[in-house]
């Protein structure tokens, strides 16, 4: 929906006094009006279907799903849903779980009607408002968390030999066992007998759990090229 200068909101926080009490205050601004409100994840993606708003303004932490997990669905549904989050806490950790979550801005709870309006407008027309950060520090927030996550991802590789390690980049390259062996000089039964064993040393039940592994593997791997 085109933001055409007044913004229509969807609040969304489980705590209702506070809830109540951003509503009251952003009543008071002509360049909002409130669409609805929802007190948990699934209730928020309900009233997103129902309302439409050009902004959501959702907690993170709340039951049932939490913000950013009712943000991700609303995403698959509708890509140019858009969210400005609040939470306490607003340090880069939090930063990049409302970035990968598709969160256009994160305030603190505590902070003034001035300053939350104006993040509100702004994420109404598609940018983004993290308090005191530029688009270069959000980049570099989401590529230290990254590489966070792919240490992970390493530890959990660990028990692998470097061949059973080979073949399961090649495996989240998408190669078949027949291409693999050719790169490998090798047959396809061994092949399959070293997926075989990645499947049961790192206790994979099916093969699409072989396949997310892999694939986040061969990720790892390209960013250390």
């Amino acid at each position: 929906m085109k933001f055409n200068g007044i913004v229509r909101l969807l609040v969304a926080d489980d705590h209702q006094l506070f809830r109540q009490g951003i509503i009251k205050l952003l009543e008071e601004s002509d360049k909002i009006v409130i669409v609805g409100e929802a007190s948990n994840g699934k209730e928020l993606i309900q009233k997103h279907t129902e309302v439409k708003p050009d902004v959501i303004l959702s907690d993170i932490s709340m039951p049932l799903k939490t913000g950013t997990e009712a943000m991700k669905t609303i995403l698959r549904n509708d890509r140019s849903a858009k969210v400005l989050f609040l939470s306490m806490h607003t340090d880069d950790e939090y930063i990049y779980t409302v970035l990968k979550a598709g969160g256009l801005g994160l305030l603190s709870k505590n902070v003034m009607k001035g300053e939350l309006v104006n993040a509100i407008i702004t994420v109404a027309q598609g940018k983004k408002y993290f308090i005191g950060k530029t688009e270069e520090e959000l980049n570099d927030i989401i590529y230290r968390y990254d590489f966070l996550n792919i240490g992970e991802t390493e530890k959990n590789i660990d028990p692998l030999s470097s061949k059973e390690k080979e073949v399961l980049i090649y495996v989240g390259q998408g190669l078949t066992s027949e291409s693999i062996a050719a790169k490998m000089f090798l047959n396809r039964r061994t092949i399959d007998s070293h997926r075989a064993k990645i499947m049961e040393k790192l206790n994979l039940k099916s093969l699409p759990d072989l396949m997310k592994l892999a694939v986040e593997f061969a990720y790892v791997n390209r960013k250390k090229e």
